[in-house]
């Protein structure tokens, strides 16, 4: 699995035109660690912007894509939209492994997650950008973009493991995302995880959430979905009447209460 992006994160800085050196020389800044890459001929450019992080390739850019995939969790590239779009297809292969790319104008206007934005960490590192350079943020993944949880995000910097099919993931995010009612058991762990979560969320939680600390207090025919965070496993009963609706967290032991 792709590791999360942050500002400490193994991030490559992509940028093609002077301009847009210009302009990654202030995300390399903002960015501790990035590493910009431009075309050859703009070598003198491009090692006065990131000195000592700069790498200049000759041949076209398509070409140092298996390599930047390869290399960083985050891409941040100054290039067009479209031209992202048609960088990154060949190379794509699921959100588990595709690392989180950015694009930015080279007006540094608009920072715009193009690919994992959850698991990848393009959308956090989308919000980095927007601070470090005032831009706006464009966020198009539906718990982002109305500020509601994000159900493969939740406890993540709390270092809680998920369990789930991919269907079930699907599904209970749909139910969070369309504001069908979700109960929240959280039987241990940190109490702290939306003030926490990935995306900053500041606000009251989701009307459609309902939290409880039993399991026992929650009715499964009148909720569409379940998120589960406790260290013991989900009786049976429960697990039946849960089937492929049900998303389960893990705290550490040490966190636990």
């Amino acid at each position: 699995m792709s590791a999360a992006v942050s500002s400490d994160g193994r991030i490559g800085v992509v940028a093609i035109t002077r301009h847009g050196i210009a302009l990654a020389a202030r995300v390399i800044e903002a960015l501790p660690g990035a590493r910009l890459f431009a075309p050859e001929k703009f070598r003198a450019e491009a090692e006065s912007a990131a000195p000592g992080a700069a790498s200049c390739y000759a041949g076209k850019t398509g070409d140092q894509i298996p390599l930047l995939f390869a290399a960083f969790d985050g891409i941040v590239a100054i290039v067009s939209l479209g031209a992202v779009v048609r960088l990154i297809a060949p190379h794509l292969k699921d959100k588990e492994r595709d690392p989180g790319v950015v694009v930015l104008d080279e007006g540094g206007r608009y920072a715009i997650p193009v690919l994992s934005g959850h698991l990848g960490g393009a959308n956090a590192l989308a919000g980095t950008l927007a601070t470090a350079l005032g831009a706006q943020a464009v966020l198009t993944t539906a718990s982002d973009a109305r500020e509601t949880l994000a159900v493969d995000l939740l406890g993540r910097e709390l270092g809680w493991a998920m369990e789930a099919s991919r269907e079930a993931l699907v599904r209970v995010s749909a139910a969070m995302v369309n504001d069908e009612p979700v109960a929240l058991v959280q039987e241990c762990g940190s109490r702290d995880w939306w003030t926490r979560h990935a995306n900053g969320r500041g606000g009251p939680l989701p009307a459609n959430l309902r939290c409880h600390e039993r399991l026992e207090d929650v009715d499964p025919d009148a909720c569409a979905a379940l998120l589960w965070i406790s260290r013991r496993p989900l009786p049976a009963p429960w697990a039946a009447r849960l089937a492929g609706r049900c998303v389960t967290y893990r705290p550490p032991h040490e966190v636990c209460q």
